[in-house]
């Protein structure tokens, strides 16, 4: 372990040499008689040297101190050098620039287009597999590969659907920056070809009025609770989703009793935040 006396008394000599300290931690000292900490660590089986400073602007417990840092940095599996480089770049970069700030005007605009529901969604997905990776970039430094290295950590936990879904949304965000001005590619349009294509399986569809009624026959056959029967029954005469039946209240329908009943489902709970109107008698099982 060094002193600070001993980095103070350090000498040039006629080819630079080093002063280790510990923990890959050493002080370089030119001929010139500069004094330079470096740190020297590892990662994906590259011997890689990591730049702290210079004695005496930077102490010895200074350099230990940045050195434990880095490390924290490489145990969370990022490299150190690359990190301190982006650091210093978003320093000069407009905050507005950079993906996360992207990524919140982007969602501002949209999200009273979608359902409340959806948009947390949307918000959440990004903050879960995008935003703690590279959020704090500026817009115009994600690669193709860094966008990939994104996507394909999704899909190597099985979410390849998730994986399309996040591409696509990363995708609108970039393009937004470039209708604002500030951005210059769509990197993430270019990735699409790499990922694991979605393999949907079959969604059969009843389309025969005759299977159909058979269909409704057997299901009124089951033993299932009068108010789940009685909600089937609601979903057989109307198509609507589910969750607009579910959350279907007594105000919603008009003139239960008359020749014209009608269901007046609010533009609140329509996937295209649109009034539906259903009405008329009909009858399937007859």
């Amino acid at each position: 372990m060094l002193t600070d006396s001993q980095v103070r008394a350090a000498k040039p000599k006629d080819k630079a040499f080093k002063l280790t300290d510990g923990g890959g931690l050493y002080l370089q000292v030119t001929p010139s008689g500069g004094k330079h900490w470096r740190w020297r660590y590892e990662i994906e089986g590259k011997e890689k040297t990591y730049t702290i400073g210079s004695y005496p602007n930077v102490r010895l417990p200074d350099a230990r101190s940045e050195r434990d840092e880095a490390r924290k940095v490489l145990q969370a599996g990022r490299d150190p050098a690359k990190e301190k480089k982006l650091l210093r770049a978003i320093g000069s970069v407009d905050p507005a620039q950079t993906f996360i700030a992207t990524a919140r005007n982007w969602f501002a605009q949209r999200k009273d287009l979608w359902t409340e529901r959806h948009a947390a969604d949307v918000w959440r997905s990004l903050e879960r597999d995008v935003l703690p990776s590279v959020g704090h970039m500026p817009i115009n430094d994600l690669t193709p590969p860094i966008v990939l290295t994104v996507l394909k950590e999704i899909e190597a936990r099985g979410a390849v659907e998730s994986a399309h879904r996040t591409r696509q949304r990363m995708s609108d965000i970039l393009v937004h920056a470039i209708a604002c001005g500030y951005g210059t590619a769509d990197p993430a349009a270019i990735v699409a070809p790499a990922l694991r294509p979605v393999v949907r399986g079959r969604q059969p569809a009843i389309t025969d009025l005759d299977e159909a009624c058979a269909m409704i026959r057997k299901t009124e056959n089951e033993d299932a609770h009068p108010v789940t029967l009685l909600a089937l029954r609601l979903l057989y005469l109307t198509a609507v989703r589910p969750g607009e039946l579910r959350y279907a209240m007594w105000d919603e329908f008009e003139d239960l009793n008359g020749p014209e009943p009608l269901w007046r489902i609010p533009a609140i709970r329509m996937k295209k935040k649109r009034e539906h109107l259903g009405s008329g008698p009909i009858n399937l099982l007859n």
